[in-house]
């Protein structure tokens, strides 16, 4: 009976181990990421994550698509079309308030700073937000930058009434301005900057003012969830943010290999202008003052409150104000020392 017995064991361990190793290994889990814009400068981290097998040592295959701005795309996150995406948070704040029963919020801070601008021309004479009035501003009416018109004409004592708004097209924009169809446009700095320099204008003909400084202390675009996804998927989300994080200090330690995790996706695109560009958004946007002592990826919840007394400038909340943590969660944050500059 002892010998049937062990053998009986013996052979059903045996079978169980086979069993397991004909089993397939255990499937990565499918995301799609939703971009702001274009494959360009800024988005390398994604595509570095993706290349150096960040997002895969976390058990997760990412697929990005490029998107139709930084406000638009936010919908898209809320339907779950994409359950994670890369959208501007003051637009963000203003959705949730529009539209309480979709679930959407930051799980990420990219741009601690934001790219929100005015660009001109040197030769238009304004050298500082005062001298707008009297001039025409060109402004794609969907646009990030644009969105924060009403407290920049605040915070800078701007007669708006003195300045033309004129609603151009995304790809007019840097154009008209070239042209001297406007005086000056609103915009991304590192979008709208280089497309100048496609145009044919050189460094010292173009003039850019960050809003950031001149008294908007609005954050910029981050990386967004889908609620009902990150519920069900915590520990996808988790590494996600985990792996883009990896992806930003890869990016900003080492640009020039990082762009390359770019051209390959977009072959069309100039190397040298995309660089330069990824460059001034890692010294404007991304690796700011604060980051480098606090570490990617969160807030300073008394400057996000903040931000949305200003955002409540150039808009009116038909629901009540939100605080910092109703907009941004922390929960999938790894601990501030794996999220340091390198």
């Amino acid at each position: 009976m002892r010998s049937f017995v062990s053998t009986f064991v013996a052979t059903a361990v045996m079978g169980a181990a086979l069993a397991g190793a004909t089993l397939p290994a255990r499937a990565d889990t499918d995301i799609k990421f939703a971009l702001d814009w274009k494959f360009e400068g800024p988005s390398a981290p994604y595509f570095v994550a993706i290349d150096k097998g960040f997002y895969k040592a976390e058990g997760l295959n990412v697929t990005i698509d490029t998107g139709p701005g930084s406000v638009a795309g936010i919908a898209r996150v809320a339907a779950g079309t994409y359950p994670l995406g890369f959208f501007d948070i003051n637009s963000l704040v203003k959705f949730r308030d529009q539209n309480p029963d979709k679930g959407v919020k930051a799980v990420l801070m990219v741009y601690d700073k934001p790219p929100f601008s005015i660009v001109t021309l040197v030769k238009t004479g304004i050298s500082k937000p005062k001298d707008l009035e009297g001039k025409v501003l060109g402004a794609p009416a969907p646009d990030g930058a644009f969105a924060q018109w009403k407290a920049f004409v605040k915070e800078n004592g701007i007669d708006a009434e003195k300045v033309k708004i004129e609603n151009v097209g995304f790809p007019v924009r840097e154009p008209m301005l070239a042209d001297g169809k406007v005086d000056a446009i609103t915009g991304f700095s590192f979008s709208s900057y280089f497309n100048l320099l496609q145009k044919g204008l050189k460094p010292e003909d173009i003039k850019v003012m960050l809003m950031a400084d001149y008294g908007l202390v609005l954050y910029g675009n981050a990386v967004i969830v889908n609620d009902e996804f990150a519920k069900a998927n915590p520990k996808a989300v988790a590494g996600f943010v985990r792996a883009t994080i990896k992806g930003i200090q890869y990016t900003v330690a080492n640009p020039e290999d990082a762009i390359k995790s770019v051209m390959k996706r977009n072959e069309t695109g100039d190397e040298k202008i995309e660089l330069a560009r990824l460059k001034m958004a890692i010294k404007d946007n991304i690796a700011t003052e604060w980051v480098s002592a606090n570490g990617i990826g969160g807030i300073d919840r008394s400057r996000m409150d903040k931000s949305v007394d200003q955002i409540a400038v150039t808009y009116d909340f038909k629901n009540k104000q939100p605080v910092a943590m109703d907009i941004f969660t922390e929960e999938f944050l790894p601990p501030a020392a794996e999220r340091k500059l390198k």
